[in-house]
């Protein structure tokens, strides 16, 4: 795997039924890893469970501390990203198969800090090796990644201002 070092110190999980398979294989990989984890569930396989209840736990932390990551699995990934991102400070991205390029550039170019994985979509152990990647890819300090970043928070706090 990759030779960077990480951009992360701890990982946040979370995950519905249709991830919870990939999220439970990428939790105990992760701590075999050495990394330190938290995982907000879904803990039981219940196909009537609803992602917006473990998905906003991550989100929730993402937001008060954006400088930590979240992977979060759905079916597609999509509704989880969705959501995700309504929250201030987050910046998730969707990988459900495609160019393996798309997970690195999302924290490169983005400054991603939510991975949201289509486990539908996606094998475990590619999506281990993707998420290895998105670990210890740093975000880019060229200078119009870093305009557009900025560009980005400054509109989403007009849109929806912050509360401390």
């Amino acid at each position: 795997m990759s030779e960077r070092p990480a951009q992360f110190d701890h990982v946040y999980l979370a995950a519905d039924h249709a991830g919870l398979d990939h999220k439970d294989a990428v939790r105990e990989w992760l701590l075999a890893e050495g990394w330190s984890v938290t995982d907000f569930g879904a803990f039981v396989r219940n196909d009537e469970d609803d992602f917006p209840v473990f998905i906003s736990q991550v989100s929730r932390i993402i937001s008060q501390n954006p400088q930590q990551a979240g992977i979060i699995f759905g079916g597609s990934g999509n509704g989880e990203a969705i959501l995700a991102n309504r929250f201030p400070n987050v910046r998730a991205a969707v990988y459900y198969g495609g160019p393996d390029e798309i997970v690195t550039l999302s924290r490169e170019h983005n400054d991603s800090n939510i991975l949201s994985i289509g486990a539908r979509f996606v094998d475990t152990d590619t999506t281990k090796r993707l998420i290895w990647e998105w670990l210890h890819t740093p975000r880019s300090e060229q200078a119009k990644y870093i305009r557009r970043n900025q560009q980005i928070a400054h509109i989403t706090k007009q849109i929806r201002p912050t509360t401390t």
